[in-house]
């Protein structure tokens, strides 16, 4: 291969790869990011080790929805208003950077309240319904008893919430949620840093809702670098399973 041949190559090789970069990149900025969950914030839902993919779409677009936020603009376009009880992907208000992920409770207009460790939406108690299953959850190094409950939001919407069962966090303040702000909370509710604790989180934050995981390890049992322990740390049952 003569010297003008190399480069030739050289630079077909080099528009290749920006090539796949930029769609790459489209992609995770207008239509699925994969994101790992490194808390157990929202067990019983989302375990840690779960990785998953959540639709950009869903919500529009703002300048969170691009790689390091860049002051493109600063409100939404295209956008279409979050449902309760959707899982959604936001950046946190303390620092518009980091990425969260909680259950939106609160549209804009409600107040919000633990009374007795019930939730109470515009002063309506939310419909929740005792499993009768032991569960053990993880908080941070440790691990707890909980009590788990079928919720029902005012949509009809249903899942999954764990409490402590000594009652950590029963009573609050009353949350006002503003216009263009939501309230979130983590299905692990005793173990979740989320608007009770972060303020309400604005539209402009959000960057998309779950949809699915597509693969999940369980970090305890071993890392994913350690693939000849792959086999007992694989959750099997837990891939491309849909998210609720």
């Amino acid at each position: 291969m003569n010297k003008k041949n190399l480069i030739n190559s050289i630079l077909d090789n080099i528009k290749t790869i920006i090539g796949a970069l930029i769609i790459a990149l489209i992609i995770r900025s207008l239509i699925f990011q994969p994101f790992y969950i490194p808390s157990s914030s929202m067990e019983p839902t989302l375990l840690i080790g779960d990785r998953i993919f959540v639709s950009k779409y869903t919500y529009g677009y703002s300048k969170h929805s691009f790689p390091f936020s860049p002051s493109i603009f600063n409100e939404r376009i295209f956008y279409k208003r979050p449902d309760q009880g959707d899982l959604v992907v936001f950046k946190t208000p303390a620092d518009n950077r980091t990425d969260y992920i909680k259950r939106l409770i609160g549209l804009p207009g409600d107040e919000i309240q633990f009374i007795e460790g019930d939730i109470f939406i515009n002063d309506k108690k939310i419909i929740r319904k005792k499993i009768n299953t032991k569960n053990f959850v993880r908080c941070g190094k440790f691990s707890f008893q909980v009590d788990a409950y079928e919720e029902i939001l005012p949509n009809g919407k249903r899942h999954i919430a764990v409490y402590n069962e000594s009652g950590t966090l029963k009573n609050t303040k009353k949350f006002k949620v503003p216009e263009n702000h939501f309230f979130l909370l983590g299905d692990n509710r005793d173990c979740s840093k989320d608007s009770r604790f972060l303020g309400n989180v604005s539209f402009v934050n959000l960057v998309g809702k779950a949809r699915i995981i597509f693969f999940s390890n369980d970090t305890v049992k071993g890392s994913l670098f350690k693939f000849w322990n792959l086999k007992n740390s694989f959750r099997l049952d837990r891939t491309f399973k849909s998210i609720k």
